[in-house]
Protein backbone atom coordinates (compact mmCIF):
# COMPACT_ATOMS: atom_id res chain seq x y z
CA UNK A 1 0.00 0.00 0.00
CA UNK A 2 1.19 3.53 -0.31
CA UNK A 3 1.02 6.30 2.77
CA UNK A 4 -0.87 9.03 3.44
CA UNK A 5 -0.66 11.37 6.21
CA UNK A 6 -3.80 13.32 7.00
CA UNK A 7 -3.99 16.85 8.87
CA UNK A 8 -6.43 18.51 10.55
CA UNK A 9 -5.71 22.17 9.49
CA UNK A 10 -6.25 23.48 12.96
CA UNK A 11 -5.29 25.33 15.80
CA UNK A 12 -1.65 24.93 16.04
CA UNK A 13 -1.83 23.80 12.12
CA UNK A 14 -3.69 26.51 10.52
CA UNK A 15 -0.32 27.87 10.50
CA UNK A 16 0.47 27.28 6.10
CA UNK A 17 3.96 27.64 6.50
CA UNK A 18 4.42 24.75 9.18
CA UNK A 19 1.90 23.04 7.46
CA UNK A 20 4.36 23.24 3.88
CA UNK A 21 7.13 22.43 6.41
CA UNK A 22 5.33 18.99 7.28
CA UNK A 23 4.67 18.03 4.13
CA UNK A 24 7.73 18.68 2.72
CA UNK A 25 9.40 16.52 5.78
CA UNK A 26 6.44 13.73 4.96
CA UNK A 27 7.93 13.54 1.56
CA UNK A 28 11.81 13.28 2.90
CA UNK A 29 10.81 10.88 5.28
CA UNK A 30 9.02 8.11 2.20
CA UNK A 31 5.33 9.25 2.93
CA UNK A 32 3.07 9.02 -0.58
CA UNK A 33 0.55 11.74 0.63
CA UNK A 34 -0.11 14.30 2.58
CA UNK A 35 -3.74 14.93 3.06
CA UNK A 36 -5.95 17.66 4.61
CA UNK A 37 -9.18 18.11 6.25
CA UNK A 38 -11.65 20.71 4.61
CA UNK A 39 -14.06 21.94 7.38
CA UNK A 40 -14.83 25.49 8.65
CA UNK A 41 -16.74 25.24 12.03
CA UNK A 42 -14.19 22.63 14.02
CA UNK A 43 -15.29 24.05 17.45
CA UNK A 44 -19.05 23.82 18.38
CA UNK A 45 -18.99 26.18 21.15
CA UNK A 46 -16.63 28.99 20.08
CA UNK A 47 -13.71 30.56 17.65
CA UNK A 48 -10.83 28.50 16.60
CA UNK A 49 -8.17 28.57 14.59
CA UNK A 50 -8.20 27.00 11.17
CA UNK A 51 -6.60 27.44 7.38
CA UNK A 52 -8.22 27.04 4.10
CA UNK A 53 -7.71 23.77 2.61
CA UNK A 54 -7.22 25.11 -0.59
CA UNK A 55 -4.23 27.84 0.01
CA UNK A 56 -3.02 25.50 2.66
CA UNK A 57 -2.15 22.99 -0.41
CA UNK A 58 -1.14 25.94 -2.37
CA UNK A 59 1.75 26.52 0.12
CA UNK A 60 2.36 22.76 0.82
CA UNK A 61 2.60 21.96 -3.22
CA UNK A 62 5.57 24.82 -3.38
CA UNK A 63 7.85 22.96 -0.78
CA UNK A 64 7.30 18.81 -2.32
CA UNK A 65 7.59 17.78 -5.76
CA UNK A 66 6.64 13.96 -5.37
CA UNK A 67 3.75 13.75 -2.97
CA UNK A 68 -0.03 13.35 -3.95
CA UNK A 69 -1.92 16.22 -2.22
CA UNK A 70 -5.78 17.37 -1.89
CA UNK A 71 -9.00 17.72 0.39
CA UNK A 72 -10.00 14.73 2.62
CA UNK A 73 -12.57 15.43 2.36
CA UNK A 74 -14.62 18.16 0.64
CA UNK A 75 -18.00 18.43 1.65
CA UNK A 76 -19.65 19.84 -2.28
CA UNK A 77 -23.11 20.63 -0.46
CA UNK A 78 -21.49 23.58 0.85
CA UNK A 79 -19.16 24.24 -2.70
CA UNK A 80 -20.42 25.90 -6.07
CA UNK A 81 -19.50 23.25 -8.30
CA UNK A 82 -17.51 26.35 -10.85
CA UNK A 83 -15.47 27.37 -7.85
CA UNK A 84 -14.14 23.86 -7.31
CA UNK A 85 -13.76 23.19 -10.85
CA UNK A 86 -11.65 26.42 -10.94
CA UNK A 87 -10.06 25.88 -7.65
CA UNK A 88 -9.02 22.51 -8.44
CA UNK A 89 -7.81 22.64 -11.55
CA UNK A 90 -4.77 26.14 -10.66
CA UNK A 91 -4.12 23.99 -8.06
CA UNK A 92 -3.60 20.86 -9.93
CA UNK A 93 -1.27 22.97 -12.50
CA UNK A 94 0.06 24.21 -9.53
CA UNK A 95 1.42 21.18 -7.60
CA UNK A 96 2.23 19.42 -11.47
CA UNK A 97 -0.32 17.30 -11.64
CA UNK A 98 -0.05 15.69 -7.98
CA UNK A 99 -3.89 16.39 -6.96
CA UNK A 100 -6.24 13.94 -5.65
CA UNK A 101 -9.83 15.67 -4.75
CA UNK A 102 -11.58 13.75 -2.09
CA UNK A 103 -15.45 14.74 -1.89
CA UNK A 104 -18.25 13.18 0.88
CA UNK A 105 -20.97 14.45 1.93
CA UNK A 106 -20.28 16.63 4.63
CA UNK A 107 -21.35 16.74 8.21
CA UNK A 108 -23.41 18.80 10.70
CA UNK A 109 -21.78 17.60 14.27
CA UNK A 110 -20.11 20.87 14.74
CA UNK A 111 -23.64 23.14 13.30
CA UNK A 112 -21.04 23.16 9.98
CA UNK A 113 -24.10 23.41 8.00
CA UNK A 114 -26.71 24.42 10.15
CA UNK A 115 -25.07 27.28 11.61
CA UNK A 116 -24.39 28.29 8.36
CA UNK A 117 -27.72 27.95 6.69
CA UNK A 118 -26.65 25.25 4.72
CA UNK A 119 -28.31 22.10 3.78
CA UNK A 120 -28.86 19.71 6.38
CA UNK A 121 -31.30 16.67 4.84
CA UNK A 122 -28.68 13.75 3.90
CA UNK A 123 -30.63 12.85 0.45
CA UNK A 124 -30.57 16.58 -0.57
CA UNK A 125 -27.22 16.52 -0.15
CA UNK A 126 -26.21 13.12 -2.11
CA UNK A 127 -28.64 14.88 -4.72
CA UNK A 128 -26.30 17.82 -5.28
CA UNK A 129 -23.24 15.61 -4.46
CA UNK A 130 -23.78 13.58 -7.56
CA UNK A 131 -24.57 16.49 -9.33
CA UNK A 132 -22.22 18.46 -8.51
CA UNK A 133 -19.39 15.52 -9.40
CA UNK A 134 -21.02 14.79 -12.92
CA UNK A 135 -20.33 18.77 -13.48
CA UNK A 136 -17.14 18.70 -12.22
CA UNK A 137 -16.25 15.10 -14.46
CA UNK A 138 -17.23 16.70 -17.65
CA UNK A 139 -15.74 19.86 -16.88
CA UNK A 140 -12.51 19.14 -15.95
CA UNK A 141 -12.25 16.37 -19.23
CA UNK A 142 -12.56 18.57 -21.54
CA UNK A 143 -16.13 18.89 -22.21
CA UNK A 144 -18.83 21.49 -23.23
CA UNK A 145 -21.31 20.73 -20.37
CA UNK A 146 -25.39 21.70 -20.22
CA UNK A 147 -26.35 20.41 -17.25
CA UNK A 148 -30.52 21.08 -16.46
CA UNK A 149 -31.18 19.33 -13.19
CA UNK A 150 -32.78 19.77 -9.93
CA UNK A 151 -29.97 21.62 -8.11
CA UNK A 152 -27.53 22.70 -10.09
CA UNK A 153 -27.28 24.57 -14.12
CA UNK A 154 -24.86 24.78 -16.54
CA UNK A 155 -25.69 25.78 -19.96
CA UNK A 156 -22.76 25.05 -23.00
CA UNK A 157 -19.73 25.58 -20.56
CA UNK A 158 -16.38 24.66 -21.29
CA UNK A 159 -13.23 25.64 -19.28
CA UNK A 160 -9.58 25.74 -19.86
CA UNK A 161 -6.86 24.75 -19.58
CA UNK A 162 -6.92 21.09 -19.42
CA UNK A 163 -5.99 19.66 -15.48
CA UNK A 164 -2.46 18.40 -15.81
CA UNK A 165 -3.69 14.60 -15.47
CA UNK A 166 -5.75 13.11 -17.97
CA UNK A 167 -8.25 12.32 -18.21
CA UNK A 168 -8.49 14.65 -15.15
CA UNK A 169 -8.29 14.91 -12.07
CA UNK A 170 -8.46 11.65 -9.50
CA UNK A 171 -12.12 11.96 -7.68
CA UNK A 172 -12.54 9.42 -4.80
CA UNK A 173 -15.67 9.79 -2.54
CA UNK A 174 -16.08 8.81 1.28
CA UNK A 175 -18.32 6.15 2.72
CA UNK A 176 -19.41 5.15 5.92
CA UNK A 177 -20.24 1.75 7.30
CA UNK A 178 -23.10 -0.05 5.54
CA UNK A 179 -24.66 2.82 3.27
CA UNK A 180 -24.78 1.17 0.05
CA UNK A 181 -25.26 4.22 -2.00
CA UNK A 182 -22.21 6.09 -1.75
CA UNK A 183 -20.14 3.33 -2.22
CA UNK A 184 -22.08 2.90 -5.63
CA UNK A 185 -20.96 6.75 -5.85
CA UNK A 186 -17.54 5.62 -5.44
CA UNK A 187 -17.65 3.34 -7.88
CA UNK A 188 -18.09 5.96 -10.75
CA UNK A 189 -14.65 7.56 -9.90
CA UNK A 190 -11.54 6.58 -9.18
CA UNK A 191 -11.44 5.86 -5.34
CA UNK A 192 -13.32 5.39 -2.28
CA UNK A 193 -12.33 6.70 1.26
CA UNK A 194 -13.83 4.50 3.64
CA UNK A 195 -14.46 6.03 7.31
CA UNK A 196 -14.72 4.04 10.27
CA UNK A 197 -15.04 0.47 8.90
CA UNK A 198 -13.94 -3.20 10.17
CA UNK A 199 -12.89 -5.80 7.58
CA UNK A 200 -15.76 -7.34 7.34
CA UNK A 201 -16.90 -3.97 5.69
CA UNK A 202 -14.56 -3.24 3.95
CA UNK A 203 -15.38 -6.54 2.03
CA UNK A 204 -18.53 -5.86 1.46
CA UNK A 205 -18.19 -1.84 0.49
CA UNK A 206 -14.92 -3.89 -2.26
CA UNK A 207 -17.79 -6.34 -3.11
CA UNK A 208 -20.13 -3.54 -4.35
CA UNK A 209 -17.44 -1.69 -5.94
CA UNK A 210 -16.46 -5.03 -8.17
CA UNK A 211 -20.16 -5.41 -8.69
CA UNK A 212 -20.05 -2.19 -10.17
CA UNK A 213 -17.17 -1.97 -12.02
CA UNK A 214 -16.24 -5.53 -12.91
CA UNK A 215 -12.65 -5.19 -11.40
CA UNK A 216 -11.05 -3.16 -8.47
CA UNK A 217 -8.06 -2.72 -11.05
CA UNK A 218 -7.09 1.29 -11.33
CA UNK A 219 -9.25 2.13 -8.08
CA UNK A 220 -7.98 3.59 -5.12
CA UNK A 221 -9.17 2.52 -1.62
CA UNK A 222 -8.01 4.93 1.11
CA UNK A 223 -8.50 3.55 3.73
CA UNK A 224 -7.75 4.17 8.29
CA UNK A 225 -6.19 1.21 9.99
CA UNK A 226 -6.07 1.48 13.88
CA UNK A 227 -3.64 -1.54 14.53
CA UNK A 228 -1.26 -3.49 12.47
CA UNK A 229 -3.66 -6.53 12.23
CA UNK A 230 -6.14 -3.81 10.66
CA UNK A 231 -3.42 -3.11 8.06
CA UNK A 232 -2.34 -6.60 7.16
CA UNK A 233 -6.51 -7.29 6.58
CA UNK A 234 -7.45 -4.44 4.56
CA UNK A 235 -4.24 -4.46 2.43
CA UNK A 236 -5.25 -8.57 1.68
CA UNK A 237 -8.87 -7.39 0.65
CA UNK A 238 -7.49 -4.83 -1.80
CA UNK A 239 -6.86 -1.18 -0.11
CA UNK A 240 -4.36 0.76 -2.24
CA UNK A 241 -3.57 3.78 0.29
CA UNK A 242 -2.75 3.54 4.63
CA UNK A 243 -4.51 6.58 5.85
CA UNK A 244 -2.24 7.83 9.12
CA UNK A 245 -4.78 11.25 10.78
CA UNK A 246 -3.40 12.96 13.37
CA UNK A 247 -4.98 14.95 15.90
CA UNK A 248 -6.23 18.42 16.35
CA UNK A 249 -3.01 20.74 17.59
CA UNK A 250 -1.25 16.99 18.18
CA UNK A 251 2.54 17.87 19.05
CA UNK A 252 3.76 14.20 17.49
CA UNK A 253 2.62 16.00 14.20
CA UNK A 254 6.09 17.08 12.79
CA UNK A 255 7.41 13.55 14.54
CA UNK A 256 5.13 11.23 12.59
CA UNK A 257 5.66 13.06 9.01
CA UNK A 258 9.50 12.43 9.51
CA UNK A 259 9.20 9.26 10.24
CA UNK A 260 8.92 6.67 7.20
CA UNK A 261 5.47 5.47 6.81
CA UNK A 262 6.75 1.78 7.15
CA UNK A 263 7.74 1.68 10.50
CA UNK A 264 4.18 2.77 12.09
CA UNK A 265 2.96 -0.97 11.10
Amino acid sequence: MKHGLLIPPIGRYADPVLLSEIAAAAETAGWDGVFVWDHVLPNPVGPQAIADPWIALAAMSMTTSDVRLGPMVTPLTRRRPMNVARQALTLDHLCGGRLTMGFGLGVDSNRELSGLGEIVDPKLRGQRLDESARILAALWSGETVDHDEEHFEVHHISIAPRPVQRPRIPMWFAARGDAAPPVRRAARYEGLVPIQVSAPQLEAMLGLIVAERGTLDGFDVAVRPASAEEYEQFAGLGATWSITETTVDDPATLQIASEHPRDRH
